[in-house]
């Protein structure tokens, strides 16, 4: 269980920019969208930024999140993806 400030931070439900960075794979996007449809459904259209030498690829994508137990979901779950190495 993480310790998290969330519920003092945001009056939820809210939309919450998540960042997450992985691995330069096409395919990047498509697994944190079935993540998130998983725990958060809804129309997502990440941006996506290569990193300055292109081996990292950076997401962001806003969530509707309607809880600190719902936030903290998401971002356990969008850190153990296979291409994904933090998630801010």
């Amino acid at each position: 269980m993480m310790q998290t400030q969330f519920d003092k931070l945001l009056d939820f439900p809210c939309h919450q920019t998540f960042k997450v960075m992985g691995v330069a794979d096409e395919r990047l996007p498509d697994h944190v969208i079935n993540c998130l449809q998983n725990h958060a459904p809804g129309d997502y259209s990440p941006s996506v930024k290569p990193s300055s030498k292109g081996n990292y690829h950076s997401l962001s994508i806003s969530v509707r999140v309607t809880s600190k137990e719902h936030m903290e979901t998401i971002y356990t779950e969008l850190s153990k993806l296979e291409l994904v190495r933090v998630v801010l």
